[in-house]
């Protein structure tokens, strides 16, 4: 028996969560095992990569991918979320910003650097979610994470009050904290008002489908779900003999003639197929995820 099983680009529409999108996703393949690599929030567009069938366990290899976004920001006005699916908590005068002082003070945002979580958001305290808990009214402590922002620039707009920006940046960060920090940084208070994701590592939101497009595509019987190989594009490539790969299904270690400074690879068959990653344990390299065969046989 066959199964769907790969990576699938979707442009997230907004007003939907991503777990909407995952569900939606699930009925039009009739496949259950659907993840995603990264949450969208609800106003949020843009790039959400999906996992099917036995490659949702690849999906942590996308997790950890640089994210790049473009959007608005609207200065001024502060929300509860930092969004603008927040509530107004406050307002304040904003001040005449050149694009010499936005430039400079996007520029101290940039590189490493710590970043605490915003209270509406999906983390887990004590087994529950933050939002939860925001809701309730109950704020607690965040640990700060580490985050980089690898390019972080913004243009002017006909209101002096909202800015376009477009940012590079590590797994894990907020956008919105970001420009919240810039807010502040430009003696105003801000939130994030428009927020797409264009791209996450080498998957860009030109090559995704709408969700109505997916489907009409599946109807008619097209094939719209990329290779596994697609998820490990950063790994490190091994390409192993039809032996090599009966003993990695089987779950057995294997020896590679060629050497390799990660202790985590992809071994490739010679189709260039990817059949499993792979852990180094001492001389050897251990199967630590062993993908469908072509035929879709059980993973």
């Amino acid at each position: 028996m066959t199964t769907t099983n790969g990576l699938l680009l979707v442009d997230k529409p907004g007003g939907l969560t991503s777990h909407d999108v995952v569900a939606r996703v699930r009925t039009i393949f009739e496949e259950k095992r659907v993840g995603h690599a990264g949450t969208l929030d609800p106003m949020a567009t843009g790039l959400l990569i999906l996992g099917i069938g036995p490659s949702t366990r690849l999906l942590r290899f996308a997790q950890g991918e640089p994210k790049r976004y473009r959007g608005t920001v609207q200065f001024g006005v502060a929300t509860d979320s930092l969004d603008a699916d927040g509530t107004v908590i406050e307002r304040r005068a904003v001040p005449t910003i050149s694009p010499a002082q936005m430039e400079k003070a996007a520029a101290l945002l940039r590189g490493p650097q710590l970043q605490v979580p915003p209270m509406v958001s999906a983390i887990k305290v004590g087994g529950r979610r933050l939002h939860e808990l925001a809701r309730q009214g109950v704020h607690v402590e965040r640990d700060a994470r580490d985050v980089t922002i690898d390019e972080f620039s913004l243009a002017a707009t006909q209101d002096p009050a909202r800015w376009e920006f477009e940012v590079r940046c590590s797994a894990g960060t907020y956008v919105r904290v970001l420009l919240s920090d810039l807010a502040e940084s430009l003696d105003t208070l801000g939130h994030l008002s428009a927020l797409r994701r264009i791209s996450s590592g080498a998957h860009h939101v030109e090559r995704a489908l709408s969700l109505d497009g997916l489907e009409d595509v599946v109807k008619g019987g097209g094939h719209v779900v990329r290779p596994p190989i697609e998820f490990v594009t950063g790994l490190a490539r091994a390409t192993v003999s039809e032996d090599q790969e009966r003993r990695l299904r089987m779950g057995q270690r294997i020896e590679l003639i060629a050497t390799f400074d990660e202790s985590e690879i992809a071994a490739v068959n010679e189709r260039g197929a990817l059949v499993a990653i792979l852990r180094a344990r001492d001389e050897q390299w251990k199967p630590e995820i062993v993908l469908a065969d072509a035929a879709g046989a059980s993973d």
